[in-house]
């Protein structure tokens, strides 16, 4: 089917970076725990510290996840991803410094805990 237009259309990008107030757009998964479906956006500093996604962020996101109780990430095992690529994060180094940037994924998956359904 054709289409007609009456003229172009103006791309207006509502979430690029300058929009955010000196904020960057992080979406945050835990892998294979469904309770919480899809990733999670939030506006965050890029001068946050990363370890701040494990005592302020996380856990108002997962705490309803049933494995979030065994949750220890002093003991439990994770394997960190940003944008599809495994990192070692340094947790006192800020986001941007651990490769973390405006609209980037950060997954984080626990072998050891395998959520609500085993996936």
């Amino acid at each position: 089917m054709a289409i007609q237009s009456i003229g172009e259309y103006p791309i207006i990008m509502k979430d690029k970076v300058e929009n955010f107030h000196g904020n960057q757009l992080v979406f945050i998964i835990w892998h294979a725990h469904r309770v919480v479906c899809s990733p999670r956006a939030f506006p965050l500093p890029p001068q946050m510290p990363f370890g701040a996604l494990l005592t302020d962020i996380i856990p108002v996101s997962y705490k309803i996840e049933p494995d979030y109780e065994q949750l220890d990430f002093d003991t439990t095992e994770v394997i960190w991803e940003v944008d599809g690529k495994v990192i070692t994060p340094d947790f006192s180094k800020s986001l941007e410094e651990n490769g973390v940037g405006h609209k980037s994924v950060i997954k984080f998956i626990t072998p050891s805990l395998t959520g609500k359904v085993g996936a």
